[in-house]
């Protein structure tokens, strides 16, 4: 089954739930697209049943602290792990590709970093390159950040189900032809508009689940996931963020917790 397991569904300075990451799974690849802020990947990962065996593929969407941390504890564990078979195969760009490189070289262990180099392939990438993880075929697009170099992608599962993902930052216009007319979009929303004046999202170059709604409805998308919001009202906030998403798309709202399943059905 084609499903997206989000490990978890948080922003940068969260502590209650985890930082934005998830798997997008097919019946024979599990991709891994960010792994958060620290070793509390490998706990997420454990609650939803997902070895680190199976993971053969990590699309890294940028290097701050809450997406990129994370990766360093998933490569070292692939590197100490003595039944990890094949290849775990890291795609980012240059950026990202800098700053994990950096970090492994300057932290891990001679006998870390040989087994490193015998089974994690590096791929750096570049904007509206394509190439497949597993079963799964991407086209990764820059996402024309003004804070930092970050990439989304748009993906075709074997179904020929389209997930796009939008990276943690509004959209922009020049990548419509990536985004239009997607089966599934995800797309950050850091706060209800009726919060903006409280959580500043506009400041802090991010949006809200109403920007998010209007979004949807002008690129023709069939189903919207929102994530990487604050975490002050989590026990409203699927109620209320689908309440006003919805006030312009009339499609599917999909406003998950950590942990959660979505089903790409």
């Amino acid at each position: 089954m084609n499903k997206i397991t989000m490990l978890g569904t948080g922003n940068a300075t969260v502590s209650h739930i985890y930082n934005t990451c998830f798997v997008l799974s097919t019946a024979t690849t599990q991709l891994l697209v960010d792994a958060g802020g620290g070793n509390g990947i490998l706990t997420q990962l454990r609650k939803v049943g997902i070895p680190i065996s199976d993971v053969h593929h990590l699309f890294v969407t940028h290097a701050h602290t809450d997406h990129v941390l994370g990766v360093i504890w998933v490569i070292r564990i692939v590197a100490q792990y003595k039944d990890y078979v094949a290849h775990l195969h890291v795609y980012g760009n240059d950026k990202v590709m800098k700053v994990v490189r950096t970090i492994i070289d300057m932290i891990f262990a001679k006998k870390q970093l040989d087994k490193v180099g015998e089974r994690v392939v590096f791929h750096e990438l570049t904007d509206g390159e394509s190439f497949y993880a597993g079963d799964i075929s991407l086209t990764c697009f820059d996402i024309h950040s003004t804070k930092e170099k970050q990439y989304g992608f748009r993906a075709q599962l074997p179904d020929t189900t389209v997930v796009v993902c939008l990276g943690d930052e509004p959209y922009n216009p020049l990548n419509r032809s990536y985004v239009e007319n997607a089966d599934w979009m995800m797309c950050e929303a850091f706060c209800l508009y009726a919060d903006r004046d409280k959580f500043k999202p506009y400041d802090k170059c991010h949006s809200t689940a109403l920007d998010a709604g209007r979004l949807s409805a002008e690129l023709g998308v069939k189903n919207l996931i929102l994530y990487h919001t604050e975490e002050k009202t989590i026990a409203t906030r699927r109620e209320n963020y689908t309440k006003e998403a919805a006030e312009n798309f009339k499609g599917n709202i999909v406003v998950p917790n950590d942990l959660e399943e979505i089903s790409l059905a």
